[in-house]
């Protein structure tokens, strides 16, 4: 008896004034060319199809009435599983009644996930002031995902492009309350979700974890700061004690030239930029969201909505394709194991 084939990936339909429906458009066109695997889109199949004309791009859109007709209509057509929206779409002006949709759609893409109807899912970028409109009330995607996921611990948010995968630590918050807020533990429970991680989904049978140092030249021996002292090299060494292969803290201007990166297989970042700036800096088209310590798989381009390009066909899908080539491998990987 022949193994059964895989499950689609579900694609969310992200916010639908910005560039998420045309980048679906592109990866699909795209998907033979690339070895994409087969996924379907959460969204309206009439506004994919009168966005597809507007922009000159040869899709047809075929609605699905389930996840396991996707595979079957891939090939000839975009498999849309319908998710009506609220108002009218203008490209570049998100409108607020229509965050329900983009929150409906999240939820239904877990849900199949969960269910094994999907085998990882692919989140479109949101415009949170819209979700929020709607009753959204956490600081974005991974959050949400954690909740509604039934995620055990906190998630981690994995960079993935240009050679690298960078983990920061601390995110969205002010730089100036980084060193205030930056904790051993939060350290180590990074740490910890991404050598699993690594090991589950990417097959590394033993993760090497630089972590960063916080102050330039890792405080030099506190006269740059004591959060290296006090804080990063505990957490190095509790995650030495667990068995993880860890080091650090090291200078984070020496982590990322290309003699550096063979030598680890994440890095550790104490902040947002820290880690996005090199990732962004040498594949700035190509990176991937990849959201660690969920019982799924989610991956999303790393970018936002870019409202002022939305509806031009102006968009760059190369970041989307890379995001839909990892679910599948990664996806893959995990049902193989």
């Amino acid at each position: 008896m022949s193994p059964a084939a895989p499950a689609p990936l579900a694609m969310t339909m992200g916010e639908p004034a910005g560039i998420g429906g045309e980048i679906a458009l592109m990866a699909w066109l795209r998907r033979g060319e690339r070895g994409l695997p087969p996924f379907f889109l959460i969204d309206d199949p009439a506004r994919l199809s009168a966005l597809a004309a507007a922009i000159g791009l040869a899709v047809p859109v075929r609605a699905v009435a389930d996840p396991a007709e996707a595979a079957a209509v891939f090939p000839t057509a975009l498999p849309v599983l319908p998710q009506p929206l609220s108002a009218p779409v203008a490209a570049g002006r998100p409108d607020p009644p229509n965050g329900g949709a983009v929150i409906a759609a999240i939820d239904r893409a877990i849900d199949l996930c969960r269910a094994g109807a999907a085998a990882a899912m692919v989140t479109l970028p949101i415009q949170k002031s819209s979700l929020y409109a709607a009753g959204f009330r956490h600081p974005g995607h991974t959050e949400y995902l954690a909740e509604r996921g039934g995620a055990a611990g906190a998630p981690v948010m994995m960079l993935v492009g240009g050679g690298l995968r960078v983990v920061p630590v601390t995110i969205h918050i002010p730089l100036r309350e980084v060193a205030t807020r930056l904790t051993a533990a939060d350290i180590v429970a990074a740490g910890r979700t991404t050598a699993v991680g690594l090991a589950r989904d990417f097959g590394i049978e033993r993760p090497r974890l630089a972590v960063a140092a916080l102050n330039p030249h890792a405080g030099e021996s506190g006269t740059i700061g004591r959060e290296e002292i006090d804080i990063v090299a505990p957490a190095v060494a509790a995650l030495q004690a667990e068995g993880i292969a860890a080091t650090g803290p090291h200078p984070a201007d020496t982590l990322f030239h290309a003699g550096a990166r063979p030598r680890h297989d994440a890095v550790l970042c104490m902040y947002h930029d820290q880690a996005l700036i090199p990732l962004k800096t040498l594949d700035f088209a190509g990176g991937v969201n990849v959201t660690l310590g969920l019982p799924f798989i989610r991956t999303s381009p790393d970018h936002g909505t870019a409202l002022d390009i939305a509806g031009t066909g102006r968009a760059d899908p190369e970041s989307l394709i890379q995001a839909v080539a990892l679910a599948g491998a990664l996806a893959g990987r995990r049902a193989a194991a």
